[in-house]
């Protein structure tokens, strides 16, 4: 009878006879993925051999997992039964990598145990120092002065709105005290870093003509404190992407983005609040015509995946946890590292695809975009959108803009429009023959205002009027995605 498959989380021994080499095991499989599972009574096939299980047993099992495993594990030593036939289970887990077997350091690859190279070695004592260290608690040179004192009032007024607040008190100076960001009027990392202006932390950001990135159609760089790099970041992004507003029945203007807004700014805050800061390289926002790239320097936790989170299997392994800390009291993460699952739940609900990728020395989020960027055109007297897809997508977009139509894509330039000014265009993206006085009327507002907003369409070239005054039609002149405002 077949029970289980060895793999990396896995391990089966015919008997206890193998018990030294399930140490080893352990260790292994610890050091690689921070949980599993061990069987003695099962053959390496996966056939269920036996064995002879008492108390005694399991106290010696648990007894040699004590003093030959360090750092110290607690297992969950079980007796188990299946078709009449005993064997033993073994749950266990530890967040304290490197783990030694006989002092001797193992790696899990695939089903075998492979012995850790000093580099290998090092390198995991150097991640678990960077995740345990606490540094951004430790205090710096820098002074309470220094700060941004409307940051930090801001970030005062954003915990009490989100009713995390730890601290009920309006002063700067009490309040990061309280939260362990001061000690003696001086700053700690996690201080400098958030309410900081003169800062090293570095955000570039950047327009790609195409899908690489061979030209590009904006390029910036951007230096500040962590919550002036999250709002850069968020803006730039909602003002380049394209939006798609829906004017209904109900006569209100409904924008909805390309991709959910709370999805990219999840994964934002994230590249922020995880990023590696003893990197020198900078955190990038790249928008190419096919998607949008969010990286950040600093490796994902040794022996996790994006995916251990996505399924909710893993709680949050911070790099930098008074940072985290801070940006939980004004919600903008959650402290149980459920970011990832959030973010794939709303681009599955939104047919988004998003990719994770952990790259050599930093994270990568990728959101793929429903359509190449578009210049989406009026192309006729009577009006219409067409736009012709790329990439993987088929088909395209075509609709004449009539009585019929309820939603027009917009470009980042043209959602820098007025309210009032995107209403009346889509008026006439509705209905090219329709009056000032009915569009006063339709948008609850004088017809003097209306005139202005018409006029303004005018000005910059957006609109123009075609034929009589009675009998013509408003014509949508340029390419949305080109208008200079």
């Amino acid at each position: 009878m077949k029970l289980f498959v060895e793999n990396e989380k896995i391990e089966l021994k015919k008997s206890t006879s193998e018990l030294k080499q399930a140490i080893t095991s352990i260790v292994a499989i610890l050091n690689k993925h921070g949980h599993g599972e061990l069987y003695f009574g099962i053959k390496n096939d996966g056939t269920l051999s036996g064995q002879e299980v008492s108390d005694k047993t399991l106290r010696s099992i648990s007894q040699s997992f004590s003093n030959h495993i360090k750092p110290q594990i607690f297992p969950i030593v079980t007796k188990e039964i299946e078709k009449g036939l005993d064997f033993i289970k073994v749950i266990f887990r530890g967040n304290d990598a490197p783990y030694f077997a006989y002092g001797r350091p193992y790696i899990r690859v695939a089903d075998e145990d492979k012995l850790l190279t000093p580099a290998e070695l090092e390198n995991m004592i150097l991640q678990k120092n960077i995740y345990q260290s606490k540094w951004d608690s430790k205090i710096t040179e820098f002074k309470l002065s220094e700060a941004d004192d409307r940051t930090i009032q801001k970030f005062i007024e954003q915990t009490k709105q989100s009713g995390r607040t730890p601290v009920h008190n309006d002063n700067s100076e009490v309040v990061l005290t309280k939260l362990s960001l001061i000690k003696s009027d001086m700053l700690s990392y996690a201080a400098w870093h958030l309410f900081c202006d003169d800062q090293p932390v570095e955000l570039q950001l950047a327009v790609f003509r195409g899908r690489d990135k061979s030209g590009f159609a904006d390029i910036r760089i951007s230096k500040g404190n962590l919550f002036y790099l999250l709002e850069t970041a968020e803006s730039y992004i909602k003002d380049k992407i394209n939006w798609r507003v829906e004017f209904l029945e109900d006569m209100k203007r409904h924008e909805i983005p390309e991709i959910p807004v709370s999805a990219f700014r999840e994964a934002i805050v994230n590249s922020l609040v995880h990023r590696n800061f003893n990197d020198p390289k900078g955190n990038e926002i790249a928008i190419f015509t096919d998607r949008i790239e969010i990286y950040n320097p600093g490796t994902f936790p040794e022996g996790l995946t994006p995916e251990d989170y996505i399924k909710g299997r893993e709680r949050s392994y911070l790099r930098n946890p008074k940072i985290a800390e801070i940006f939980y009291y004004t919600r903008d993460i959650d402290r149980w590292g459920s970011g990832l699952q959030r973010m794939n739940k709303e681009c599955t609900e939104n047919g988004i695809h998003l990719c994770f990728d952990i790259m050599t020395n930093g994270f990568l989020t990728t959101f793929y975009r429903p359509v190449d960027v578009l210049d989406i055109k009026v192309s006729d007297d009577e009006g219409g959108i067409k736009g012709g897809t790329k990439g993987g997508m088929k088909g395209g977009m075509k609709g004449g803009i009539k009585d019929s139509t309820k939603s027009i894509v917009l470009s980042g330039d043209l959602m820098q429009l007025p309210n009032r000014q995107k209403d009346v265009l889509l008026l006439i993206a509705k209905n090219n023959r329709i009056s000032i006085s009915e569009a006063s009327k339709q948008l609850g507002i004088v017809r003097s205002v209306a005139q202005k907003h018409f006029d303004a369409l005018t000005s910059k070239g957006i609109i123009g009027r075609i034929g009589h005054k009675r009998g013509g039609y408003w014509k949508i002149l340029v390419s949305l995605k080109k208008v200079l405002l």
